[in-house]
């Protein structure tokens, strides 16, 4: 459950919470992001099924993920299997959140 970008969608908060369908985990996912990126966020937009899985994602990764939107056309796995790998789409997210990095160069060595 690796997203393109190398995030593990199994240890995101809208994942779980949609997975055990927990309100209370939707409402908290929903205040942290709402503060975290100064937007109106509310519990009800916190499902999502993963980055590649079929069914319902957040709008942002849905709507507004350019790594998404790069990558799916592509028909990649993770922006690993990408040639421009590593991208500068991908610079921001990996400051923020070096585990992803870490997945895709992992990803990459294999």
């Amino acid at each position: 459950m690796i997203g393109y970008c190398g995030l593990d969608c199994q240890k995101c908060g809208a994942f779980i919470a949609t997975q055990k369908n927990d309100d209370a985990l939707r409402a908290q996912v929903a205040e942290e992001w709402a503060r975290l990126y100064n937007a109106p966020i509310k519990p009800e937009h916190i499902n999502c099924t993963g980055c590649k899985a079929p069914g319902v994602k957040t709008y942002y990764c849905d709507q507004l993920c350019e790594i998404r939107k790069c990558a799916r056309p592509k028909s990649i796995a993770t922006c690993a299997a990408c040639a421009d790998y590593p991208c500068p789409r991908l610079d921001e997210l990996h400051k923020a959140a070096p585990e992803a990095k870490t997945n895709l160069d992992a990803l990459r060595k294999k």
